[in-house]
């Protein structure tokens, strides 16, 4: 498996990019609307927000999942019994988000959520009619109106070297949601599994877009497109020195949404949430 950047603005970007996601649950696009200047400076921003005590001011408390979420609150991933290496700021429109910060990011939440809705025609489009027959409603009806769409900016800080045995900055796991949208981070570390388990670099030239297949629809179209596991591993030598920031967008049906005869989005989302460990059983 070999992911090949696809043009967005291509003749045929639109059946390459599903066919891909078919074929591995990743698409890569470059040439794509959303700007390297607006990603740039929100990486920037973010690295002095994660750098300063005022962080501590927003930090997440039970109930709406907006908000700072520290080291010691970071999620296990399914299956393991370490934390992953991380922090990070959850980003909803209604939530809460420091007043400097928040110009640009609410610019990114926008034009990245127009963005993910496209794509998500497009495999809707592209989706054959005997998969498409068990979609409950139209993939772009499910998003229509939802306020569930996360805006998440990762931190993963400089390796100190007590770091707990076994722990990496993000480990193998699956998203929940509909799509992914991620900008190329400032440092590589991304890696998804191949069918044939072993591990490959994800291409992480600034300005591409890589975008994931999560478990909701994987779970609406029975299985036709793959949610893939992927991870972030910790960096070697000099890198260990540098933080790493990365923007991921996850596109969010309304709770409503029924998306197989096991799950709406709302029962699906809260099962992965108490499998997190980030929030009670």
């Amino acid at each position: 498996m070999q992911l090949q950047a696809i043009d967005y603005t291509s003749p045929t970007a639109q059946q390459d990019f599903v066919k891909s996601l078919h074929e591995t649950g990743f698409g890569v696009l470059k040439n794509h609307p959303i700007q390297k200047s607006l990603v740039s400076a929100i990486y920037n921003e973010w690295q002095r927000f994660f750098d300063s005590d005022t962080k501590h001011d927003y930090r997440y408390n039970i109930g709406p999942q907006d908000g700072y979420f520290a080291p010691e609150a970071s999620e296990t991933a399914k299956g393991h019994s370490k934390r992953d290496i991380k922090e990070y700021f959850h980003y909803y429109p209604w939530g809460q988000c420091p007043e400097q910060e928040k110009k640009l990011l609410s610019q990114y939440y926008s034009e990245a959520s127009t963005l993910a809705k496209e794509l998500l025609a497009w495999v809707e489009k592209h989706t054959p009619s005997d998969i498409a027959q068990h979609y409950s409603q139209s993939l772009s009806s499910m998003v229509d109106g939802s306020e569930q769409t996360l805006l998440r900016v990762l931190h993963y800080p400089p390796l100190k070297g007590d770091e707990e045995l076994g722990a990496i900055r993000a480990g193998a796991h699956e998203d929940i949601n509909l799509l992914t949208i991620l900008p190329s981070a400032n440092e590589p570390g991304l890696q998804v599994k191949a069918k044939d388990g072993s591990w490959m670099d994800v291409p992480c030239d600034f300005g591409t877009l890589i975008i994931n297949i999560g478990d909701m629809l994987q779970e609406a179209s029975g299985g036709y497109f793959p949610s893939t596991s992927h991870r972030v591993i910790n960096p070697e030598g000099a890198d260990k020195t540098k933080s790493r920031i990365s923007l991921p967008l996850f596109l969010h049906p309304k709770p409503e949404v029924v998306l197989s005869e096991r799950h709406t989005a709302k029962s699906y989302l809260h099962e992965r949430l108490v499998e997190l460990g980030v929030i009670p059983a």
